[in-house]
């Protein structure tokens, strides 16, 4: 098998964020007695914190820095007189409560079961754990490195090497990375001299010069690539 290593992206590609991100904010804006919280402030908030990663992927601020920053600067924008370090903690945890998987992905996983699988995330360690204990996922990862655990963050190569030094994996030909990111997973793969797959189910138009290997838009898409390229090698 020529790719018998697959290096996973967690949210949107494993995992639905966007739910996870509803569910997990909506609980905790009703604690604080703010039901409308969602309607009322997701498009700021989701505004605010893509900036925020897209800093964290040129390494111009830190996880610990967007885990209050984020609210500092919606709580601001919105008047709001709440403690943004105390809400950050607990959206976190909140986060790590809500399990809500990409269709299709457990029968990929069961379909190249020949295969190691590890997740590599720029997630929160904390919360990225608990996601993947809490679901039927949980035993099938040899490895799970989040960027607050390894130092560094995708695209960066060093979490790249990170990884595959856990894995104990030297052979990046046998490596495959799939995310939805082609700004981290896939410029970062490309960097590290990995193949790699961009899982775009929405079949978004790519307007940058990151080139993934292969593109897909659904989970039996990989399963096809996989399976074709160990049938070359017979």
């Amino acid at each position: 098998m020529r790719y018998d290593v697959l290096l996973f992206d967690l949210d949107d590609t494993l995992f639905d964020f966007g739910m996870t991100e509803k569910h997990a904010l909506h609980n905790l804006f009703m604690e604080y007695g703010l039901p409308n919280g969602v309607k009322d402030y997701l498009p700021s908030y989701k505004a605010i914190s893509k900036v925020l990663w897209d800093d964290l992927e040129q390494g111009r601020t830190t996880l610990a820095n967007i885990k209050v920053e984020r609210f500092k600067q919606l709580f601001l924008e919105h008047a709001l007189d709440i403690d943004a370090e105390v809400f950050g903690h607990k959206y976190i945890e909140n986060l790590g409560k809500e399990v809500h998987m990409m269709e299709g992905v457990e029968e990929m996983l069961a379909n190249l079961s020949g295969c190691r699988f590890a997740v590599l995330t720029n997630g929160f360690q904390l919360a990225q754990h608990a996601r993947i204990g809490g679901s039927s996922l949980k035993d099938l990862f040899e490895v799970i490195v989040t960027s607050e655990e390894a130092g560094f963050q995708k695209p960066q190569m060093e979490i790249f090497k990170h990884i595959l030094d856990k894995l104990q994996v030297s052979d990046k030909s046998r490596v495959l990375m799939i995310g939805d990111s082609l700004s981290s997973d896939i410029q970062g793969g490309n960097n590290f001299g990995i193949d790699t797959c961009w899982f775009n189910p929405h079949v978004k138009t790519n307007v940058t010069a990151i080139q993934p290997t292969y593109e897909i838009q659904s989970w039996d898409q990989l399963v096809e690539i996989v399976k074709i390229q160990e049938a070359k090698l017979k």
